[in-house]
């Protein structure tokens, strides 16, 4: 099949989220909203990734970045206010909505993006928040983009200029990329391709669109036998295995996935059974590396669920799938309490991501 006629299909399969489960209620959705209520302006505790090329640049971080300062981190304060935009959005009517339409307003000003821009293009930053960090501002401005509502749209047209900074980043980047980053956490490329690429789908950037699709082909379109039993890592909150099953789905049409899937991942049964892939264990929820583990079942649960949305209707693997992806929903969601900080921070973005369907294609027509 030509890059073109996967170009359109893919296009077509990944244009919109799905609406959310209906036990997935404004209700459900309020623990999540308070925690991303509870950091997104909470300034310590801060770990930043900071350049500092004078004395000038030993800042506080909410003069460094003025909007997205909280939540422990830059990539954390970004995918906490994606989640209040995503939840507003959902449920424009539940208590917590303006809370959340405050936060973003107050954050998402011309201003503050502004300093934020001369931030990320200081000297020694090229790799700044590459590539997740800038995946998430680019979901972000997605979940922006697609909402209407006059309020969403002046948010997003503030993002604009560090939204197209983001995007310029990680296109004078790709082609520079000899090698996929195979880790299971932030530097992964597999995850963040999947996000980039969504958003390009939904907001017309055909270009990054293409330029990313023939590199995603190129990185691993060729790969086969992923060692899924080496995972997971100790503090992965990403599976290099999955996470890249999830990213060619988006990319290959069924017939042609299911292929390449077979090859890639062949201990998938077709028995059925969710047993073939178990959910990780915390042994201490509050220590933020091992902490990780409570985010790899959330995504691992949204990336079976976008896997098996990529097969055929008949494909054989589809139960096991799904039942691998109930077990790691069940196991992420009742780990997502706020009781440590190091979760905390972060981990309901990851549950919001996984019980709105984000990331998902429309329910396929009977």
């Amino acid at each position: 099949m030509t890059l073109l006629l996967v170009l359109s299909f893919s296009a077509m399969v990944t244009t919109a989220s799905p609406p959310p489960p209906s036990d997935f209620t404004a209700e459900a959705a309020t623990r999540f909203a308070e925690l991303a209520l509870g950091c997104v302006h909470k300034e310590y505790p801060n770990k930043i990734a900071h350049v500092l090329s004078s004395d000038a640049d030993a800042r506080p971080p909410r003069e460094l970045t003025p909007a997205f300062y909280g939540c422990y981190d830059w990539h954390s304060a970004v995918h906490g206010h994606w989640l209040l935009a995503r939840l507003a959005r959902t449920f424009p009517e539940a208590p917590f909505t303006p809370r959340a339409r405050a936060a973003l307003a107050r954050s998402l000003t011309p201003a503050n993006i502004e300093v934020e821009v001369r931030y990320i293009n200081g000297p020694g930053r090229v790799s700044f928040e590459r590539p997740y960090g800038l995946a998430w501002l680019l979901q972000l401005a997605a979940e922006l983009r697609e909402w209407d509502d006059p309020q969403a749209r002046e948010w997003a047209a503030a993002l604009k200029p560090l939204e197209a900074a983001s995007a310029g980043r990680i296109q004078q980047w790709l082609p520079k990329l000899t090698r996929p980053i195979r880790v299971g956490e932030h530097d992964q490329t597999a995850f963040a391709f999947g996000l980039i690429l969504d958003w390009a789908r939904l907001s017309g950037e055909r270009e990054m669109e293409q330029l990313l699709t023939q590199r995603v082909e190129a990185y691993y379109g060729k790969d086969r036998r992923c060692p899924l039993a080496y995972e997971p890592g100790g503090q992965d909150f990403l599976s290099p295995c999955i996470a890249e099953a999830d990213l060619m789905r988006r990319v290959l049409p069924p017939a042609r996935f299911a292929t390449w899937l077979r090859d890639f991942m062949p201990e998938l049964p077709a028995n059925g059974s969710g047993a073939w892939l178990e959910p990780a264990v915390v042994s201490d929820p509050s220590d933020p590396k091992l902490a990780h583990l409570d985010g790899l079942n959330l995504s691992r649960a949204w990336m079976l669920e976008g896997i098996a949305s990529g097969l055929p209707p008949a494909d054989k693997r589809l139960g096991a799938l799904r039942a691998a992806a109930q077990r790691h929903r069940e196991a992420g969601l009742k780990a997502v309490t706020g009781a440590h900080y190091e979760g905390g921070h972060w981990l309901g973005s990851f549950a919001v991501y996984l019980t709105t369907g984000r990331g998902l294609p429309p329910p396929r027509k009977p």
